[in-house]
């Protein structure tokens, strides 16, 4: 597909997504806000983190909102995943992201299907193995997810497993390193699961 046309894709659906998060229905709604802390597992399990707040806000059923901070080594699935990566002796490490988070529960928050938009700015650290040295680059990455949550016991503890799809595009440092270029794909697919609390 034509990266302009999947670029307007995304977009589309973002804004689709954002209206309906913030058309929240007028009744029956909970006058409590409500605040969750959720963690990546498998982030820890490529030596890094993934930590989340959520805020459902006061008079909201739906809606839920935050940031999340995270990092890891990517694995050489996600960078071969890339073809014009793949095979290469790269290796990624998500130094660091900051993202904003959007999500739009159709039953309620943190009970069943939800769907999402994520704004992120993301540093990335490469290096290849047959080439001594390292450069970074920082990206900015636009995603629209959906996913589903279960609640296990009634003390609040939930799984949420999520996949999302998303246009990203390099806002500076280099992906270059020595005479070996390292291919910044614009369009980016990620899947997890989240372990998430709420108080």
């Amino acid at each position: 597909m034509n990266n302009s046309i999947f670029k307007k894709a995304i977009i589309i659906i973002m804004i689709s997504i954002s209206f309906g998060i913030f058309a929240q229905p007028s009744d029956n709604q909970s006058k409590k806000t409500e605040i969750s802390v959720e963690i990546d597992p498998a982030t820890f399990g490529f030596k890094g983190y993934g930590i989340h707040l959520r805020i459902k806000p006061k008079n909201s059923e739906q809606l839920l909102i935050g940031i999340g901070a995270y990092a890891m080594d990517m694995p050489s699935v996600l960078v071969d995943f890339n073809k014009e990566n793949k095979d290469k002796d790269w290796n990624v490490r998500l130094n660091q992201g900051f993202g904003v988070f959007g999500e739009y529960h159709f039953s309620e928050v943190n009970q069943k299907w939800f769907v999402g938009s994520q704004v992120s700015l993301q540093e990335y650290k490469i290096q290849n193995e047959i080439i001594s040295g390292s450069e970074k680059f920082t990206n900015a990455l636009l995603m629209a997810y959906s996913g589903y949550t279960w609640q296990l016991f009634d003390f609040g503890f939930y799984i949420k497993p999520w996949a999302g799809i998303g246009y990203t595009s390099k806002l500076y440092g280099s992906n270059n390193l020595g005479n070996l270029e390292y291919d910044i794909a614009p369009i980016t697919i990620f899947a997890t699961l989240h372990l998430g609390y709420t108080f």
